[in-house]
């Protein structure tokens, strides 16, 4: 009780008709509350700040009584993040903005490192600091004050900067030119919170960093003074932080990824951050920032990969801590081991990018030591970010056919990707069923036990999806199931979708599901035997959804795949008769043969070609009805044909007449 007798007593003090004691009393509380949490709380819960608030907005007080109370109300910030959300709830930033009015430097200050600690909390939302608008511009001016104003006013900016639309609001109020210059104060932390303000401004920002780019500052270009702080003599933060503008400079275009300043300088840099010397987070931040920077250009991943044997030094993320640890400092431990799923994620990320294209680092990253069980293990993690870069880095290695035949078979990787599979959050699934048509690629081993473990009514479940990405996804892998499959797996997947999804994805909005829907359905209407049979149950309905494409506005590639669909159907034996009795598809296909692009005729020809092959049944009556409807009058068009494929293609369907 006695704390909150003396904590009473210090907000008793405020009231003091005598403003000396006031500003005496305001000056204690600073002392008292000063590293102590359980005072900070209890000044709180006794209502010390909405009257600290009064005190700083009143008129009549005195700019050092004004001071004093922006001071103890940073100390009260400080504390833990209930102590922030008080704050917050007692509007203190709409007060400390209205501070920075004050023509006094020292209030101003006070404000600015008070406001400082509110929005560096994850508690404060961002857009607080763009609810009025005359604060931007303001804080700008402020810039030129003092150091302190500088080092503060950069640390809110990166702070509150989430996003394309606040980059365009700090952009259009003149960001970079007023924080350029900061570059080269003399100050350290004001250097670092100007430099960490252009990380946040330029990622993923191409108007940014094409600026960026051509700011001179003192005679130099900002991307050689980024290089210039990502030498090794400089604070490891500096080198990071400059590395990582340059790395979204370099994302955004604005660096060419062949650049000297990204090739010799920030990718070893980032690599180095990798190093077993280096604190956990540092180790955390230098892979994921070289996972970004290398995603896209095989020829970075090819550089990282040989570069201070990075795949080797990533195998130690796994490691960590490790029992003989050099980690004397107990709080360094605690603080490491909660957090060395980070490590785990951060080198799944990297072993991702660097393998996404090159089939000899895949090779590489996969004979490391005990890789492929790490990665098993890490699809079963409780921490959903773990698990998501672990699927992102099997699919990343699934895209190589030899490790799909060996590795992934060996270690049985498509049970624990199952198991992911079910209930898993959206960003995962997208991941996990786009590595499930890798594994289901005819030439993979693990097509019949994934088969066998339910996967049509999963994959049949995925094409239902609001998520366009699923829904892809799905079908895509139905479509890698059905191709050269056996009529059971072709009857099960047709049964599990049903015909009316089927026809529902034939007219989804998304291109690539209708794309890959035809797909599927050229891969289940292939070979003779399972035509017929398909046909047989499902031709009325096929031929309306052939039907209702071919009449729709859709592109070249659409249009060609639903024409192969029909040349599939015309080399069925029973199923020829759907197209010869259906004078409206004979029409279109006639229609196609004389179409202005090569691909359709061509499809069309096939068409064609199937339906008056000499040596089958009917092939006379067939024959017979297309020269009525004029089809040997276009082929002889055809024949003469500049397009080489398709004279020819005419050429031996006029045979087939004469024979």
């Amino acid at each position: 009780m006695e704390v909150t007798a003396s904590s009473r007593h210090y907000v008793d003090r405020l009231f003091d008709p005598d403003p000396q004691k006031v500003l005496q009393g305001v000056i204690d509380m600073k002392n008292a509350v000063i590293g102590n949490n359980k005072q900070k709380a209890n000044l709180i819960v006794l209502g010390a700040v909405p009257r600290l608030l009064y005190l700083l907005q009143q008129e009549a007080s005195t700019t050092e009584l004004k001071t004093e109370c922006a001071v103890v109300l940073g100390s009260l910030a400080m504390g833990t993040e209930n102590n922030v959300k008080s704050l917050l709830d007692c509007h203190i930033i709409p007060a400390l903005l209205q501070g920075l009015l004050s023509p006094d430097l020292k209030f101003i200050e006070a404000c600015l490192r008070c406001l400082r600690t509110i929005f560096t909390s994850p508690v404060t939302p961002e857009e607080l600091l763009y609810t009025d608008a005359t604060v931007i511009p303001h804080l700008m001016a402020l810039l030129s004050r003092s150091r302190y104003t500088q080092e503060y006013i950069c640390q809110i900016f990166s702070h509150c900067c989430k996003g394309p639309d606040h980059q365009t609001i700090l952009f259009n109020h003149g960001a970079v030119q007023n924080i350029a210059h900061l570059l080269t104060s003399l100050s350290y932390k004001v250097r670092m919170q100007a430099l960490k303000c252009f990380s946040v401004l330029a990622f993923e920002n191409p108007q940014v960093s094409m600026t960026l780019v051509n700011v001179l500052v003192d005679g130099e270009l900002l991307p050689q003074i980024f290089v210039k702080m990502l030498q090794r003599d400089k604070p490891i933060e500096m080198q990071l932080t400059s590395a990582k503008c340059l790395t979204y400079m370099c994302r955004a275009g604005a660096i060419r990824t062949d650049d000297n300043c990204i090739v010799l300088k920030t990718l070893p840099c980032l690599v180095r951050m990798c190093s077993k010397e280096r604190l956990l987070e540092e180790r955390v931040e230098g892979a994921e920032t070289l996972a970004y920077l290398i995603e896209p250009d095989v020829e970075l991943q090819r550089i990282a990969s040989i570069t201070d044997h990075l795949i080797a030094m990533l195998a130690d993320y796994f490691k960590y801590p490790s029992s003989v640890s050099a980690i004397t400092d107990i709080k360094r431990l605690d603080h490491d081991l909660k957090h060395a799923h980070e490590l785990r994620q951060a080198a799944f990320k990297l072993y991702a990018s660097l393998g996404a294209n090159d089939e000899d680092i895949r090779k590489k990253i996969i004979e490391t030591e005990n890789m492929m069980d790490r990665i098993v293990t890490g699809l079963s993690e409780s921490s959903v970010k773990v698990r998501l870069a672990a699927v992102r880095c099997l699919h990343s290695l699934s895209r190589s056919v030899q490790q799909l035949r060996t590795s992934f078979q060996d270690h049985a990787v498509w049970k624990p990707l199952m198991k992911v599979l079910q209930n898993a959050p959206d960003e995962i699934l997208v991941v996990a069923s786009s590595m499930l048509c890798n594994l289901l690629l005819e030439f993979s081993p693990s097509k019949e036990p994934i088969l066998e473990s339910g996967a049509v009514e999963l994959l049949c479940g995925l094409t239902q999806s609001e998520n366009p990405a699923l829904r892809v996804n799905g079908i895509w892998a139905l479509m890698n199931m059905a191709f050269q499959a056996e009529q059971k797996i072709k009857a099960d997947i047709l049964r599990s979708l049903s015909t009316e999804q089927l026809f529902r994805l034939l007219s989804d909005s998304d291109l690539n599901v209708l794309m890959k829907t035809l797909g599927l359905l050229r891969n289940l209407l292939s070979t003779r035997p399972h035509i017929d049979k398909i046909m047989s149950t499902h031709g009325k309905q096929i031929m309306q959804a052939v039907t209702l494409i071919l009449e729709g506005e859709h592109n070249i590639e659409v249009k060609e795949q639903t024409l192969c669909i029909l040349a599939n159907i015309a080399d069925g034996t029973t199923a020829k008769d759907l197209i010869m009795t259906n004078d409206d598809i004979l029409q279109k296909i006639k229609y196609y043969m004389g179409h202005s692009h090569v691909k359709l005729q061509l499809a069309a020809m096939f068409c064609i070609s199937n339906l008056i092959w000499n040596e089958e049944e009917g092939s006379q009556e067939r024959q017979d009805k297309l020269r009525d409807m004029g089809i040997v009058d276009i082929l002889h068009k055809l024949s003469q044909s500049p397009d080489s494929n398709l004279c020819d293609k005419a050429k031996t369907a006029l045979q087939q007449y004469l024979a």
